[in-house]
């Protein structure tokens, strides 16, 4: 199985990226800003949304909850980065990803996260890059999200 190996090089490419990581779960210990190399990186264990018709896309078999797999992200041209609504030292914490979106100033990245909390990535660009690592595994639960009227 080919795992998926992405780039996103501007608004419209990051809206791909984000819809891939919806509710993808990141721990905190594997979160990490490389100033030196203007680069934050993650370790993020994705729900496959890909795959329309198949047993892990959008509308899967009866009592199947689809599959999730671990990916690598590298955000470029970062020089800085500023965490808010979740203590960074809790390394052993988990995030979970709600989408990856342009701010309004034009000169940063969002990652909102589930409970209020964000990261902010201020960028010289948008440069971003997603790489799958290693085998799907099979998810315990299909993330679902209510809908407001």
């Amino acid at each position: 199985m080919t795992g998926l190996r992405l780039a996103a090089m501007d608004a419209q490419d990051l809206a791909v990226l984000s819809a891939i990581l919806q509710d993808a779960i990141v721990p905190i210990g594997d979160i990490a800003y490389l100033p030196d190399e203007q680069c934050f990186v993650a370790v993020a264990n994705r729900f496959r949304w890909e795959g329309e018709g198949t047993p892990t896309g959008p509308t899967p078999d009866a009592g199947h909850a689809g599959e999730r797999v671990n990916c690598g992200l590298r955000f470029l041209g970062v020089t800085r980065v500023a965490y808010r609504g979740f203590d960074l030292r809790r390394r052993d914490q988990f995030l979970c990803l709600l989408a990856v979106e342009p701010a309004d100033d034009g000169a940063s990245l969002l990652l909102r996260l589930a409970g209020g909390g964000d990261i902010r990535l201020s960028v010289e660009r948008v440069e971003v890059r997603l790489t799958d690592i290693g085998e799907p595994w099979p998810a315990v639960a299909r993330p679902a999200h209510p809908v407001s009227n």
